[in-house]
């Protein structure tokens, strides 16, 4: 394999890696996003790694173009087409409320209520017609929609997933009516039963295709326009690679694209440090994401609430976000309180720091002006030579003056919030699902992680944290070495005692020609193709399923057994003769490329750990603190903190009583002294 590039797009900056010969680093780069059109970003970053790209045999690449849509509600104008009674399924949800103790709150469905329309047609859940579908209004309703400003018709009709011929003969219908629109069938976007769940999804993939799709276009264009003509693949929120001209039909699955990067990527660098249990913490510019790693494996959520009543029922990693970034803003509230988020600076105009006209001070602004930052040597910014620490002071003073505090103080108190928060929600995480943080190593990364990363790590009780050779890239890198992967599922819904073998084995070989027909039309080159088969099981009258492992040739005895053993594990014991339920199976498709390493190649510096120089770093008071160079600490290299670590992607800090070694992968370990 010739050179790859892993690019990942987020809200503040624009992370690129390149590896000259697919499998060492060969250089890292920041640059700013460019929120009014996410694909210059990328070209950007293309254009300052000064990449002959029409050379490049393949570009890998994160997104937030999904979630920024979903966020900010600006996606598709879009219709809903759903069974008879249900027009207002979106709003019943499961009666959840938005605050726990009131009645407040307000929802923001992204199809409103005077876009949903309603057809006689019914299936019952084993997929029999209960009442014909009447295509002759649908017909109606098509031509009557033809006038209006419609991008995207979403179809969800009850019970689709045992029998989907009604949705596929009103998606006909539309689709004749007017080619332009982008048709979402619910079944195709997900064949499982749960109602809301399925009919959420749908309208999620429908509110965001048109708009993927454009993007997709774009940056197809904008890329060949370089004479690049190969291979284009997009992480999804699963971890697994999508290629971009199917980007359109799976928008639904990008919605986590770039914090799944860095999670796949995290995981591994982990793994061959020797760690299968992992926190990984993601802190970049307008937000934190905070993940877990069990056995080396990331944890997979089945649904995912996008915003309130907004579920997504597909399978991605388990990423907790908080708005609690280095562009996050810091402010005294009515209540006389200091807070910090989640609203941002973001890219522009940024941090006040950064010198493009901000004026409320931020977490980088914190840094800046206790001394972890390098300000004559700004990271990831063409427009200054040196941070704008004066003004960054004057933000500060204004904001601790109600407050009482000095500069210093109110930095200070500005970095204690904000790494309260993050440890919070990490023990979130970890404590409160009954694992402990002391079994797990922190991976820590993104362009304001390293920095954080040593309080994080007291604050929770983690006794090791690891520092990856290029942290403030990592979610790129998680690009480059992440495979190819599709997700099928499909209710069942049925005793076991109801089904044979036979049929049970046919469903799954059907759902691995699908996985590899879809992996064959990537046109992607694999090196290999591997299955994965979960049914999903419970006893009769039980709401929620375990899940069960199996292999392609499992038997309806073999899934029984399993389930039993899953359950007594579980629970301590088993229910005996209760019926048992086949809820769902589920196969996972992967597609195994050759993948790049995380090394930086070339000649390995000595280890013995020299700073490259000193200077004024406030750690409860002003401290001479060493600042290391990353690239000159070889393997062996050990030091103390207080220190401060500087490379091209970030910078990080080392608290007092905390001892660094580098470990043969070049990573480097933090633990309490």
């Amino acid at each position: 394999m010739s050179s790859i590039v892993g690019i990942d797009v987020g809200g503040t900056f624009t992370d690129l890696v390149y590896s000259a010969d697919g499998a060492a680093v060969t250089g890292v780069l920041k640059v700013p996003s460019t929120p009014q059109d996410p694909s210059l970003g990328l070209i950007d970053a293309l254009g300052a790694a000064g990449i002959d790209v029409a050379s490049l045999d393949m570009i890998l690449h994160g997104t937030t173009i999904a979630t920024n849509a979903v966020i900010e509600r600006r996606g598709a104008h879009c219709a809903l087409v759903t069974t008879q009674g249900f027009r207002d399924v979106l709003e019943l949800g499961r009666r959840d409320r938005h605050s726990m103790y009131g009645l407040t709150g307000t929802q923001a469905p992204l199809i409103p209520r005077e876009r949903r329309w309603e057809v006689a047609g019914r299936m019952d859940h084993q997929g029999r017609e209960l009442v014909p579908l009447d295509e002759v209004y649908l017909e109606r309703l098509a031509a009557g929609l033809a006038g209006e400003a419609m991008e995207a018709i979403v179809i969800a009709f009850l019970h689709s997933y045992a029998n989907p011929a009604h949705e596929q003969r009103a998606k006909a219908i539309f689709e004749r009516a007017n080619p332009e629109w982008q048709v979402v069938a619910s079944s195709d976007v997900v064949r499982e039963y749960y109602e809301f769940e399925r009919t959420s999804t749908a309208a999620v993939q429908g509110y965001l295709q048109p708009l993927v799709s454009r993007y997709a276009t774009s940056l197809k264009g904008r890329l060949e326009d370089l004479g690049f003509g190969r291979e284009t693949l997009v992480m999804q929120s699963n971890g697994g690679l999508i290629p971009l001209a199917r980007l359109g039909n799976h928008a639904a699955n990008i919605v986590r694209s770039g914090p799944a990067a860095g999670v796949m990527a995290a995981a591994r660098i982990a793994g061959e440090a020797g760690f299968d249990h992992v926190i990984t913490g993601d802190m970049g510019g307008t937000s934190y994401d905070v993940a877990v790693v069990v056995k080396g494996e990331p944890r997979i959520a089945e649904t995912t609430e996008l915003d309130f009543r907004v579920p997504l029922r597909l399978p991605m990693i388990d990423v907790h976000t908080i708005g609690a970034g280095g562009g996050s803003i810091a402010y005294v509230d009515r209540g006389g309180m200091l807070q910090v988020g989640p609203r941002s600076a973001g890219a522009f105009p940024g941090p006040v720091c950064f010198g493009r006209g901000g004026t409320e001070p931020t977490v980088t602004d914190a840094n800046a002006v206790l001394g972890r930052i390098n300000a004559d040597a700004p990271i990831g910014l063409k427009h200054l030579d040196r941070l704008a620490v004066e003004e960054a002071r004057a933000a500060m003073a204004a904001l601790g003056r109600p407050l009482g505090l000095d500069v210093e103080e109110t930095a200070q108190a500005i970095l204690t919030i904000v790494n309260a928060r993050m440890a919070r929600r990490t023990r979130l995480l970890t404590v409160e699902r009954g694992l402990d943080p002391r079994d797990f190593v922190l991976v820590v990364f993104g362009g304001a992680g390293p920095l954080h990363g040593s309080s994080i790590m007291r604050e929770v009780g983690i006794r090791t944290m690891l520092l990856p050779p290029h942290p403030g890239v990592l979610c790129a890198l998680g690009c480059m070495v992440a495979d190819l992967r599709y997700d099928m599922s499909r209710t069942i819904e049925r005793p076991l005692g109801e089904l044979d073998d036979a049929a049970v084995g046919e469903m799954l070989r059907q759902q691995r020609e699908d996985g590899e027909e879809r992996l064959a039309a990537s046109g992607t080159r694999l090196q290999s193709v591997s299955h994965q088969h979960i049914a999903e099981m419970s006893y009769a009258g039980q709401i929620h399923p375990l899940r069960v492992a199996i292999d392609g040739s499992a038997t309806l005895g073999d899934m029984e057994r399993l389930f039993e053993q899953a359950y007594a594990l579980e629970y301590g014991n088993t229910l005996g003769p209760i019926a048992k339920v086949l809820v769902s199976l589920k196969t996972t498709s992967h597609g195994l490329r050759r993948r790049a390493g995380g090394g930086t190649g070339g000649p390995r510096p000595a280890a013995q750990a020299v700073p490259a120089a000193h200077r004024e770093v406030y750690f409860a008071g002003w401290v001479r603190t060493p600042i290391y160079r990353r690239e000159t600490l070889g393997p062996g290299a050990t030091f103390t903190g207080p220190a401060i670590i500087e490379q091209a992607d970030t910078t990080t800090v080392l608290e007092p009583g905390l001892h660094a070694r580098v470990d043969d992968h070049g990573n480097i370990l933090v633990e309490a002294e």
